[in-house]
C-alpha cells in the first residue's frame, strides 16, 4: 500500500491532491490509505465532496501512523524546498518549478528524492541538463467534478469577454497583459476583460493597490477585477463567463484555470512555452512565441541571490500578444465553442494521471 503526503487546501496543490485521492478512493473505497497532511493542512472548504469520501480522508489521516510502512513508497506533492524529510524510505515527489537555473540546493534536493515528477517537459529537461537523472514528466488532469460547461448567458449585448486568471505575480505577466489589453480594447463596449487575479498571499488592501496602479488613475468601464473565489463552483461559473482565456505566464507548470477554461470549450491566447506545451496547440489555442527571457526576481517570491528560485522567465512582445487576441476574436466569431479544446477532458483524465503515478511508485517497490 502506498503512503500519501499532501497539503489539502484551496490552491493548486490542494486541487490536484483532492483529485488524486478521490481517484484512489474510487478504486478501493473499503481500504484507507496512510495519508499525512503537510503542515496539518486539511482545509476542504473549497470542495463539495460526498460524505463517504470525506470520511475516508479522515480515516486515512487518523490511521496514518498506525497503518503506514517505511518499506512502502510515498507519493508526496509539495515544493522542492520542503520535500525532505520523507515519510518512508522511498519517495516519489511531484513538484513545481518555474525558472531555468536550478541552484545547487535545488539539485541536491532532487537527487535526494528517489523520483521527482514535473508537470512540464521543459522543466524536466532543464534539470536533466544540470545532471539530474531521476526526473520525469507527469501531465496533469482535467477535474470533471468541478469544471464543466454551463448553459448560461452572462451578457445580452454580444460582447466578447476575455478572462485573465491566476494569482497576480510577475511570472504570470499579468501586468503586461492587462495594461496592453486596456490600451487596445479599453472602453470599447464590444469587448470586456474579467480579471480573477486576487493573490491570497497578499492582504486585500495590497491586492487593490496593485490593481489601482496598473492604469495610472485612468478608468475603464469594460475591465473588472474580482475578489477571491473560495468555492470551485464559483470559479467554474467565472470561467464559463468568458469567451477567451488568456494564459501568458512566462513560468508556468500547467496553468490549471486556463487549461480548464479551454477544456470546457473556451478559446485561448497562450504563450507557447514551459508547461503550456503539454496541452496547448494550434488547434485549441492561438499561440504566441516567446520573445526571449527576463530575470525572475520580484523581491517577494523570487529574490535575487536566494538559495532557491533563481533564473529567468519567458517574456513576450506586446504587439504579438495583441495580434493573437485579434485572432482569438475571429475564432469566437466563427464558433463560440472551442471543439478542439473539449478534447482535453478525455485526453487528460485523472485516471490516466493516477495510473502514471502508480507506475512510478511501482518502480520503488
Amino acid at each position: 500500500m502506498n503512503n500519501f503526503e499532501l497539503a489539502l487546501n484551496s490552491v493548486s496543490f490542494g486541487q490536484i491532491g483532492v483529485g488524486l485521492l478521490r481517484e484512489r478512493f474510487k478504486r478501493s473505497p473499503e481500504r484507507s490509505a496512510p495519508l499525512f497532511l503537510i503542515a496539518n493542512n486539511g482545509d476542504l472548504s473549497s470542495y463539495d465532496e460526498d460524505e463517504s469520501f470525506i470520511n475516508w480522508i479522515k480515516t486515512s489521516t487518523s490511521n496514518a501512523l498506525k497503518k503506514f510502512k517505511n518499506t512502502d513508497p510515498t507519493f508526496k506533492l509539495w515544493h522542492l524546498n520542503g520535500s525532505l524529510p520523507k515519510v518512508s524510505a522511498k519517495q516519489c515527489l511531484l513538484s513545481f518549478y518555474e525558472t531555468d537555473s536550478p541552484t545547487d540546493i535545488e539539485l541536491n534536493l532532487v537527487r535526494n528524492n528517489d523520483i521527482v515528477l514535473f508537470t512540464s517537459e521543459y522543466t524536466r529537461d532543464v534539470f536533466k541538463m544540470y545532471g539530474a537523472e531521476n526526473v520525469h514528466y507527469l501531465p496533469l488532469f482535467f477535474e470533471k467534478r468541478y469544471f464543466k460547461k454551463l448553459e448560461k448567458t452572462y451578457f445580452e449585448d454580444g460582447r466578447i469577454v476575455f478572462n485573465v486568471v491566476g494569482k497576480f505575480e510577475k511570472r504570470k505577466n499579468h501586468g503586461q497583459v492587462i495594461t496592453a489589453w486596456a490600451k487596445k480594447y479599453g472602453n470599447n463596449p464590444k469587448y470586456y476583460l474579467n480579471c480573477a487575479v486576487y493573490n491570497p498571499f497578499f492582504k486585500p488592501e495590497e491586492n487593490y493597490e496593485i490593481w489601482s496602479k496598473l492604469f495610472g488613475g485612468k478608468q475603464f468601464f469594460n475591465i473588472k477585477f474580482h475578489p477571491f473565489m473560495q468555492k470551485n463552483e464559483m470559479y467554474n461559473d467565472f470561467l464559463n463567463s468568458g469567451d477567451i482565456a488568456i494564459g501568458m505566464s512566462g513560468g508556468e507548470n500547467w496553468d490549471l484555470p486556463v487549461f480548464h477554461s479551454v477544456g470546457i470549450g473556451k478559446h485561448a491566447v497562450i504563450l507557447d512555452c514551459n508547461g503550456y506545451k503539454g496541452w496547448a496547440n494550434n488547434e485549441n489555442s492561438v499561440l504566441v512565441k516567446p520573445d526571449g527571457k527576463m530575470p525572475a526576481y520580484d523581491q517577494m517570491f523570487f529574490k535575487e541571490g536566494d538559495i532557491i528560485n533563481q533564473g529567468n522567465f519567458f517574456k513576450f512582445d506586446t504587439e504579438e500578444f495583441l495580434g493573437a487576441c485579434d485572432a482569438a476574436i475571429e475564432r469566437v466569431q466563427k464558433d463560440k465553442v472551442n471543439k478542439a479544446g473539449l478534447k482535453l477532458q478525455d485526453d487528460f483524465s485523472v485516471d490516466k494521471t493516477y495510473d502514471k503515478i502508480e507506475g512510478f511508485l511501482g518502480q520503488l517497490v
